[in-house]
Protein backbone atom coordinates (compact mmCIF):
# COMPACT_ATOMS: atom_id res chain seq x y z
CA UNK A 1 0.00 0.00 0.00
CA UNK A 2 1.42 3.59 -0.96
CA UNK A 3 2.19 6.48 1.87
CA UNK A 4 0.33 10.41 2.08
CA UNK A 5 3.12 13.23 1.88
CA UNK A 6 2.56 13.25 5.39
CA UNK A 7 3.62 9.47 5.82
CA UNK A 8 6.16 9.90 3.33
CA UNK A 9 8.07 12.95 5.35
CA UNK A 10 7.58 10.66 8.76
CA UNK A 11 8.85 7.24 7.28
CA UNK A 12 12.04 9.84 6.03
CA UNK A 13 12.61 11.17 9.07
CA UNK A 14 11.99 7.93 10.98
CA UNK A 15 14.56 6.20 9.13
CA UNK A 16 12.15 4.02 7.67
CA UNK A 17 11.22 2.43 4.04
CA UNK A 18 7.87 3.34 4.92
CA UNK A 19 5.03 3.53 7.75
CA UNK A 20 1.61 2.79 7.80
CA UNK A 21 -1.65 4.46 9.51
CA UNK A 22 -1.16 3.98 13.64
CA UNK A 23 2.39 3.07 13.36
CA UNK A 24 4.56 4.19 16.48
CA UNK A 25 7.93 5.92 15.41
CA UNK A 26 10.39 8.04 16.62
CA UNK A 27 11.44 10.72 14.38
CA UNK A 28 14.14 13.50 13.98
CA UNK A 29 12.93 17.16 13.86
CA UNK A 30 14.26 19.72 11.67
CA UNK A 31 12.77 22.45 13.95
CA UNK A 32 11.20 23.27 17.40
CA UNK A 33 9.12 26.05 18.41
CA UNK A 34 7.56 27.86 21.39
CA UNK A 35 6.41 31.16 22.20
CA UNK A 36 6.35 33.02 25.76
CA UNK A 37 3.30 30.70 27.04
CA UNK A 38 4.82 27.73 26.24
CA UNK A 39 8.51 27.63 26.31
CA UNK A 40 8.93 28.48 30.30
CA UNK A 41 7.04 25.46 30.92
CA UNK A 42 9.39 23.47 28.32
CA UNK A 43 12.18 25.08 29.94
CA UNK A 44 11.45 24.28 33.70
CA UNK A 45 11.18 20.67 32.24
CA UNK A 46 14.12 20.07 30.34
CA UNK A 47 16.13 21.27 33.74
CA UNK A 48 14.79 18.34 35.04
CA UNK A 49 16.18 16.15 32.31
CA UNK A 50 19.96 17.41 33.35
CA UNK A 51 21.23 17.81 29.72
CA UNK A 52 24.13 20.43 29.13
CA UNK A 53 22.07 22.14 26.61
CA UNK A 54 20.10 21.68 23.41
CA UNK A 55 20.31 19.14 20.66
CA UNK A 56 21.17 22.18 18.27
CA UNK A 57 21.39 26.06 18.65
CA UNK A 58 19.90 26.11 15.09
CA UNK A 59 17.17 24.12 15.21
CA UNK A 60 15.16 25.56 17.65
CA UNK A 61 12.80 29.16 17.23
CA UNK A 62 11.73 31.04 20.50
CA UNK A 63 8.94 33.35 19.70
CA UNK A 64 7.49 35.77 22.17
CA UNK A 65 4.13 36.24 20.58
CA UNK A 66 1.47 36.16 22.85
CA UNK A 67 1.64 38.63 25.83
CA UNK A 68 4.24 41.08 24.19
CA UNK A 69 4.69 43.91 24.24
CA UNK A 70 4.64 42.29 27.71
CA UNK A 71 1.09 43.88 29.07
CA UNK A 72 2.05 42.70 32.82
CA UNK A 73 4.54 41.76 35.54
CA UNK A 74 3.34 37.86 35.18
CA UNK A 75 3.73 38.14 31.33
CA UNK A 76 7.62 40.26 31.33
CA UNK A 77 8.73 37.35 34.15
CA UNK A 78 7.84 34.81 31.57
CA UNK A 79 9.37 36.55 28.25
CA UNK A 80 12.57 37.59 30.46
CA UNK A 81 12.69 33.11 30.84
CA UNK A 82 12.03 32.20 27.64
CA UNK A 83 15.22 35.17 26.82
CA UNK A 84 18.22 34.12 29.46
CA UNK A 85 17.14 30.58 28.02
CA UNK A 86 17.74 31.69 25.00
CA UNK A 87 20.82 33.29 25.67
CA UNK A 88 22.34 30.94 27.70
CA UNK A 89 22.03 27.65 25.10
CA UNK A 90 22.91 30.40 22.35
CA UNK A 91 19.84 30.06 20.22
CA UNK A 92 20.04 31.58 16.78
CA UNK A 93 16.35 32.02 16.33
CA UNK A 94 15.44 33.98 19.41
CA UNK A 95 12.57 36.83 18.51
CA UNK A 96 11.36 39.38 20.67
CA UNK A 97 9.44 43.19 20.21
CA UNK A 98 11.04 45.19 17.92
CA UNK A 99 11.85 41.99 15.72
CA UNK A 100 9.56 39.49 16.22
CA UNK A 101 6.14 38.55 14.40
CA UNK A 102 3.37 35.81 15.43
CA UNK A 103 5.32 32.89 15.25
CA UNK A 104 3.01 31.50 12.67
CA UNK A 105 3.30 33.99 10.42
CA UNK A 106 7.22 34.43 11.13
CA UNK A 107 8.71 31.72 11.14
CA UNK A 108 7.93 31.00 7.08
CA UNK A 109 8.80 34.62 6.78
CA UNK A 110 12.20 33.85 7.48
CA UNK A 111 12.67 30.67 5.70
CA UNK A 112 13.00 28.51 8.95
CA UNK A 113 10.73 25.76 7.30
CA UNK A 114 10.95 24.53 4.12
CA UNK A 115 8.99 21.43 2.02
CA UNK A 116 9.92 17.67 3.52
CA UNK A 117 10.84 19.33 6.67
CA UNK A 118 9.38 17.61 9.68
CA UNK A 119 8.76 19.88 12.87
CA UNK A 120 6.84 20.63 16.38
CA UNK A 121 5.75 23.86 18.08
CA UNK A 122 4.06 23.99 21.30
CA UNK A 123 0.89 25.49 19.91
CA UNK A 124 -1.62 24.21 18.58
CA UNK A 125 -1.46 26.07 14.79
CA UNK A 126 1.89 24.89 14.35
CA UNK A 127 -0.37 22.95 11.69
CA UNK A 128 0.53 26.31 9.16
CA UNK A 129 3.67 25.45 7.80
CA UNK A 130 1.73 22.40 5.73
CA UNK A 131 1.18 25.08 3.28
CA UNK A 132 4.95 24.74 2.42
CA UNK A 133 4.82 21.00 2.14
CA UNK A 134 6.16 20.21 5.51
CA UNK A 135 4.93 18.02 8.15
CA UNK A 136 4.42 20.24 11.15
CA UNK A 137 2.31 20.00 14.18
CA UNK A 138 1.35 20.94 17.70
CA UNK A 139 2.37 19.41 20.77
CA UNK A 140 2.46 19.95 24.84
CA UNK A 141 5.56 21.78 26.78
CA UNK A 142 6.49 18.47 27.67
CA UNK A 143 6.91 17.28 24.27
CA UNK A 144 8.57 20.24 23.20
CA UNK A 145 11.04 20.26 26.09
CA UNK A 146 12.14 16.60 24.92
CA UNK A 147 12.36 17.81 21.37
CA UNK A 148 15.15 20.44 22.52
CA UNK A 149 16.88 18.08 24.18
CA UNK A 150 16.85 15.49 21.83
CA UNK A 151 15.97 16.66 18.88
CA UNK A 152 13.21 14.06 18.09
CA UNK A 153 9.86 13.09 19.23
CA UNK A 154 7.65 10.04 19.45
CA UNK A 155 4.39 10.25 16.81
CA UNK A 156 1.54 7.61 15.98
CA UNK A 157 1.17 8.00 12.29
CA UNK A 158 -1.62 9.44 11.36
CA UNK A 159 -4.43 8.46 8.66
CA UNK A 160 -5.47 10.86 5.96
CA UNK A 161 -8.57 13.00 4.38
CA UNK A 162 -8.08 13.77 0.87
CA UNK A 163 -9.70 17.24 -0.17
CA UNK A 164 -10.26 17.81 -4.10
CA UNK A 165 -10.05 21.52 -4.41
CA UNK A 166 -11.42 22.22 -7.98
CA UNK A 167 -12.78 25.76 -9.85
CA UNK A 168 -11.22 29.31 -9.22
CA UNK A 169 -13.25 31.04 -6.38
CA UNK A 170 -15.23 33.89 -6.58
CA UNK A 171 -14.08 37.97 -6.06
CA UNK A 172 -13.67 37.85 -1.95
CA UNK A 173 -13.67 34.21 -1.59
CA UNK A 174 -10.32 33.45 0.43
CA UNK A 175 -8.28 30.86 1.94
CA UNK A 176 -10.24 31.60 5.03
CA UNK A 177 -13.57 31.03 3.75
CA UNK A 178 -12.38 27.58 2.33
CA UNK A 179 -11.28 25.81 5.26
CA UNK A 180 -14.41 27.81 7.18
CA UNK A 181 -16.47 25.44 4.85
CA UNK A 182 -14.56 22.65 5.26
CA UNK A 183 -15.00 22.64 8.85
CA UNK A 184 -18.69 23.92 8.91
CA UNK A 185 -18.97 20.68 6.58
CA UNK A 186 -17.03 17.76 8.46
CA UNK A 187 -17.00 19.52 11.74
CA UNK A 188 -14.55 20.44 15.15
CA UNK A 189 -13.88 16.69 14.79
CA UNK A 190 -14.29 15.39 11.74
CA UNK A 191 -10.37 15.18 11.34
CA UNK A 192 -9.50 13.98 14.28
CA UNK A 193 -5.71 13.04 14.58
CA UNK A 194 -5.75 12.58 10.63
CA UNK A 195 -3.60 14.55 7.87
CA UNK A 196 -6.04 17.13 6.27
CA UNK A 197 -4.22 16.37 2.09
CA UNK A 198 -4.98 19.59 0.00
CA UNK A 199 -5.21 18.32 -3.49
CA UNK A 200 -6.49 19.42 -7.54
CA UNK A 201 -6.63 21.87 -9.81
CA UNK A 202 -7.96 24.44 -8.18
CA UNK A 203 -4.76 24.96 -5.50
CA UNK A 204 -3.22 27.18 -8.46
CA UNK A 205 -5.63 29.57 -7.30
CA UNK A 206 -4.29 29.52 -3.64
CA UNK A 207 -1.85 32.41 -2.54
CA UNK A 208 0.55 31.17 -0.49
CA UNK A 209 -0.95 33.01 2.12
CA UNK A 210 -4.71 31.49 1.50
CA UNK A 211 -2.85 28.29 1.62
CA UNK A 212 -1.25 29.21 5.57
CA UNK A 213 -4.51 29.90 6.81
CA UNK A 214 -5.90 26.86 4.99
CA UNK A 215 -3.40 24.63 6.82
CA UNK A 216 -3.48 26.91 10.30
CA UNK A 217 -7.13 25.73 10.92
CA UNK A 218 -6.57 22.09 10.29
CA UNK A 219 -6.53 21.81 14.35
CA UNK A 220 -10.32 23.18 14.47
CA UNK A 221 -11.44 20.09 12.29
CA UNK A 222 -9.21 18.57 14.39
CA UNK A 223 -6.35 17.19 12.33
CA UNK A 224 -3.34 16.50 13.38
CA UNK A 225 -1.87 18.45 10.34
CA UNK A 226 -2.78 20.07 6.89
CA UNK A 227 -0.16 19.76 4.04
CA UNK A 228 -0.25 20.97 0.59
CA UNK A 229 1.60 19.77 -2.50
CA UNK A 230 4.72 21.69 -3.83
CA UNK A 231 4.09 23.55 -6.56
CA UNK A 232 6.15 26.71 -8.63
CA UNK A 233 4.30 29.24 -6.18
CA UNK A 234 5.23 26.83 -2.75
CA UNK A 235 9.43 26.91 -4.91
CA UNK A 236 8.84 30.60 -5.70
CA UNK A 237 7.66 31.55 -2.12
CA UNK A 238 10.90 29.55 -0.50
CA UNK A 239 13.43 30.43 -2.99
CA UNK A 240 12.50 34.11 -2.30
CA UNK A 241 12.53 33.46 1.91
CA UNK A 242 15.09 30.42 2.82
CA UNK A 243 18.43 29.27 1.74
CA UNK A 244 17.71 26.00 3.31
CA UNK A 245 17.50 22.97 1.14
CA UNK A 246 13.84 21.29 0.65
CA UNK A 247 13.03 17.85 -0.24
CA UNK A 248 9.54 17.57 -2.78
CA UNK A 249 7.40 14.61 -0.96
CA UNK A 250 4.50 13.02 -3.40
CA UNK A 251 1.46 11.21 -2.12
CA UNK A 252 1.47 7.36 -4.01
CA UNK A 253 -0.74 6.96 -6.20
CA UNK A 254 -2.33 3.93 -4.33
CA UNK A 255 -2.35 6.19 -1.29
CA UNK A 256 -5.12 4.99 1.62
CA UNK A 257 -7.25 7.99 2.66
CA UNK A 258 -9.84 7.36 4.99
CA UNK A 259 -12.36 10.06 3.19
CA UNK A 260 -11.98 12.10 -0.25
CA UNK A 261 -14.14 15.65 -0.56
CA UNK A 262 -14.34 17.67 -3.46
CA UNK A 263 -14.26 21.46 -2.86
CA UNK A 264 -15.49 23.80 -5.72
CA UNK A 265 -14.04 26.73 -5.44
CA UNK A 266 -16.37 28.12 -7.78
CA UNK A 267 -19.87 27.44 -5.62
CA UNK A 268 -18.12 28.90 -2.43
CA UNK A 269 -19.84 32.45 -0.59
CA UNK A 270 -17.69 34.22 2.09
CA UNK A 271 -18.01 32.46 5.28
CA UNK A 272 -18.63 33.46 8.80
CA UNK A 273 -18.45 30.73 11.92
CA UNK A 274 -21.21 32.05 15.01
CA UNK A 275 -20.04 31.42 18.79
CA UNK A 276 -19.41 29.38 19.78
CA UNK A 277 -17.37 27.01 17.63
CA UNK A 278 -15.80 26.73 14.30
CA UNK A 279 -18.32 24.07 12.90
CA UNK A 280 -21.15 27.06 13.35
CA UNK A 281 -20.91 28.15 9.91
CA UNK A 282 -23.44 30.64 7.75
CA UNK A 283 -22.30 32.11 4.54
CA UNK A 284 -22.97 35.72 3.92
CA UNK A 285 -26.11 35.02 2.06
CA UNK A 286 -27.42 33.24 5.08
CA UNK A 287 -26.31 36.12 7.41
CA UNK A 288 -27.87 38.66 5.35
CA UNK A 289 -31.07 36.57 5.36
CA UNK A 290 -31.47 36.92 9.09
CA UNK A 291 -31.60 39.68 11.87
CA UNK A 292 -28.88 41.94 11.27
CA UNK A 293 -26.11 40.59 14.09
CA UNK A 294 -24.83 44.39 15.58
CA UNK A 295 -21.01 44.34 16.45
CA UNK A 296 -18.70 46.20 19.26
CA UNK A 297 -15.29 45.32 17.40
CA UNK A 298 -13.29 43.89 14.79
CA UNK A 299 -9.96 41.84 14.98
CA UNK A 300 -8.40 41.87 11.94
CA UNK A 301 -4.25 39.92 12.42
CA UNK A 302 -3.34 36.63 13.70
CA UNK A 303 -1.54 34.10 12.80
CA UNK A 304 -4.44 32.90 10.58
CA UNK A 305 -4.90 36.30 8.52
CA UNK A 306 -2.16 38.82 9.63
CA UNK A 307 -0.17 38.34 6.50
CA UNK A 308 0.72 41.16 3.55
CA UNK A 309 -2.12 39.65 1.70
CA UNK A 310 -4.77 40.22 4.57
CA UNK A 311 -3.68 43.67 5.18
CA UNK A 312 -4.15 44.71 1.75
CA UNK A 313 -7.88 42.77 1.05
CA UNK A 314 -9.01 45.18 4.28
CA UNK A 315 -7.58 48.06 3.52
CA UNK A 316 -9.13 47.75 -0.10
CA UNK A 317 -12.60 47.43 1.81
CA UNK A 318 -11.78 50.45 4.37
CA UNK A 319 -10.30 52.92 1.76
CA UNK A 320 -12.16 56.12 2.01
CA UNK A 321 -14.39 54.78 4.38
CA UNK A 322 -14.68 54.93 8.22
CA UNK A 323 -15.25 52.74 10.85
CA UNK A 324 -18.89 52.70 12.31
CA UNK A 325 -19.68 54.44 15.58
CA UNK A 326 -19.36 52.49 18.48
CA UNK A 327 -17.17 49.55 16.86
CA UNK A 328 -13.65 49.10 17.90
CA UNK A 329 -11.28 47.93 14.94
CA UNK A 330 -7.77 46.92 15.71
CA UNK A 331 -5.86 45.61 12.93
CA UNK A 332 -2.84 43.70 13.52
CA UNK A 333 0.33 42.84 11.35
CA UNK A 334 1.36 39.70 11.90
CA UNK A 335 5.24 40.81 11.45
CA UNK A 336 7.72 43.44 11.39
CA UNK A 337 7.96 43.05 7.69
CA UNK A 338 4.14 42.99 7.05
CA UNK A 339 3.99 46.35 9.42
CA UNK A 340 6.42 47.68 7.53
CA UNK A 341 5.15 46.46 4.00
CA UNK A 342 1.59 48.79 5.42
CA UNK A 343 3.60 51.74 5.95
CA UNK A 344 5.27 52.07 2.79
CA UNK A 345 2.30 50.94 0.60
CA UNK A 346 0.23 53.19 2.65
CA UNK A 347 -2.37 50.52 4.35
CA UNK A 348 -1.30 52.38 7.58
CA UNK A 349 -2.73 55.42 6.37
CA UNK A 350 -5.71 54.00 4.80
CA UNK A 351 -6.45 52.08 8.69
CA UNK A 352 -5.97 55.31 10.42
CA UNK A 353 -7.88 57.69 8.51
CA UNK A 354 -10.57 55.08 8.51
CA UNK A 355 -10.25 55.41 12.16
CA UNK A 356 -8.94 51.67 12.88
CA UNK A 357 -6.12 51.48 15.83
CA UNK A 358 -2.77 50.12 14.30
CA UNK A 359 -0.72 47.43 16.51
CA UNK A 360 2.72 46.65 16.33
CA UNK A 361 3.06 42.54 15.80
CA UNK A 362 1.22 40.28 18.30
CA UNK A 363 -1.25 37.31 19.40
CA UNK A 364 -3.02 39.85 21.82
CA UNK A 365 -6.44 40.07 21.49
CA UNK A 366 -7.03 36.30 19.96
CA UNK A 367 -7.03 34.22 22.69
CA UNK A 368 -8.13 37.36 25.41
CA UNK A 369 -4.88 38.04 26.63
CA UNK A 370 -4.62 41.92 26.04
CA UNK A 371 -5.14 44.50 22.89
CA UNK A 372 -8.99 44.13 22.76
CA UNK A 373 -10.46 42.18 25.37
CA UNK A 374 -14.28 41.81 25.20
CA UNK A 375 -16.75 43.14 28.20
CA UNK A 376 -19.78 41.07 28.86
CA UNK A 377 -22.33 41.12 26.39
CA UNK A 378 -20.25 42.48 23.56
CA UNK A 379 -19.85 41.16 20.02
CA UNK A 380 -16.50 40.87 17.97
CA UNK A 381 -16.04 39.70 14.13
CA UNK A 382 -12.48 38.49 14.16
CA UNK A 383 -9.98 36.94 11.40
CA UNK A 384 -8.52 34.50 14.25
CA UNK A 385 -9.22 30.94 14.38
CA UNK A 386 -10.73 30.00 17.03
CA UNK A 387 -14.52 31.85 18.95
CA UNK A 388 -15.13 29.53 21.99
CA UNK A 389 -16.77 30.35 25.07
CA UNK A 390 -14.59 33.53 26.49
CA UNK A 391 -12.24 33.13 24.16
CA UNK A 392 -11.72 37.07 23.60
CA UNK A 393 -12.78 37.93 26.98
CA UNK A 394 -16.03 37.77 29.11
CA UNK A 395 -17.59 34.31 29.09
CA UNK A 396 -20.91 35.66 28.09
CA UNK A 397 -18.98 37.93 24.89
CA UNK A 398 -19.49 36.50 21.48
CA UNK A 399 -16.56 35.79 18.62
CA UNK A 400 -17.89 35.65 14.90
CA UNK A 401 -14.71 33.94 12.68
CA UNK A 402 -14.63 35.55 9.25
CA UNK A 403 -11.98 36.59 6.30
CA UNK A 404 -10.47 40.16 6.25
CA UNK A 405 -12.67 41.53 3.75
CA UNK A 406 -16.14 40.83 5.64
CA UNK A 407 -14.37 41.70 9.02
CA UNK A 408 -13.34 45.32 7.40
CA UNK A 409 -16.91 45.44 5.56
CA UNK A 410 -18.68 44.61 9.00
CA UNK A 411 -16.59 47.47 10.93
CA UNK A 412 -17.79 50.24 8.13
CA UNK A 413 -21.42 48.82 8.43
CA UNK A 414 -21.54 48.06 12.57
CA UNK A 415 -22.80 45.10 11.56
CA UNK A 416 -21.67 41.50 10.16
CA UNK A 417 -21.66 42.28 6.38
CA UNK A 418 -19.80 41.64 3.24
CA UNK A 419 -18.08 43.63 1.05
CA UNK A 420 -21.23 43.70 -1.60
CA UNK A 421 -22.70 45.29 0.73
CA UNK A 422 -20.56 48.64 0.48
CA UNK A 423 -21.27 47.96 -3.19
CA UNK A 424 -17.64 47.01 -4.28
Amino acid sequence: MGMTMTQKILAAHAGLDSVTAGQLIEAKLDLVLGNDVTSPVAIKEMAKMKVDTVFDKDKIAIVLDHFTPNKDIKSAELCKCAKTFAYDNNITNFFETGEVGIEHALLPEKGLVVAGNAMIGADSHTCTYGALGAFSTGVGSTDMAAGMATGMAWFKVPSAIKFNITGKPAKWVSGKDVILHIIGMIGVDGALYRSMEFVGDGIKYLSMDDRFAICNMAIEAGGKNGIFPVDDLTIEYMKEHSTKEYTIYEADEDAEYDEEYTIDLSTLRPTVAYPHLPENTRTIDEVNSQEPVKIDQVVIGSCTNGRITDMRIAAKVLKDKHVAKGVRCIVIPATQDVYLKCVEEGLATIFIKAGAALSTPTCGPCLGGHMGILAKGERAVATTNRNFVGRMGDPESEVYLASPAVAAASAVLGKIAGPEELGL
